[in-house]
């Protein structure tokens, strides 16, 4: 059983990391993309979880066990990867999902940093991908294409 304290710390860790992952989310949301705000809470949310889990939940058995919490974190990224493959799709000869895939593979790199701790930079990676997101698409109006 875990105390109050290390309770009420993880707690506010998912917590955390829950409003991160919406605030990225809502962005794509109002773009309406396929992956909106609650996918993004959830996929920050999980990987803060896991990320918990594999620095707190198996510290009591580093003993017993090879004790390797970073398995669990490249693990994350791969499982991210998937998820995110399955938003990218080519629709005639455009492709499309890329930056919402971008984004969520981003904010699980979020929660992970909320996991262990990392709060600041876990919120100052989700303000930048939130200025990334939203505001470099008013900057992408005025770069001028090429066509092949």
């Amino acid at each position: 059983m875990i105390g109050d304290d290390i309770f009420i710390r993880m707690a506010t860790q998912l917590a955390i990391a829950s409003v991160l992952g919406f605030a990225i989310g809502l962005e794509r949301e109002h773009r309406r993309k396929a992956a909106g705000m609650r996918t993004f809470a959830l996929v920050c949310l999980g990987a803060a979880l896991f990320t918990i889990i594999s620095v707190d939940g198996f510290r009591s058995l580093a003993p017993e066990i090879g004790y390797d919490p970073s398995r669990i974190a490249a693990n994350i990224v791969v499982g991210i990867g998937f998820l995110g493959a399955g938003l990218i799709f080519l629709q005639g000869n455009k492709v499309q999902g890329l930056t919402t895939a971008a984004a969520l593979w981003v904010t699980a790199a979020i929660g992970m940093a909320v996991g262990i701790g990392m709060y600041s930079v876990a919120v100052v990676v989700a303000l930048l991908t939130v200025c990334i997101t939203w505001l470099f698409r008013f900057i992408e109006a005025y770069v001028p294409r090429v066509d092949d």
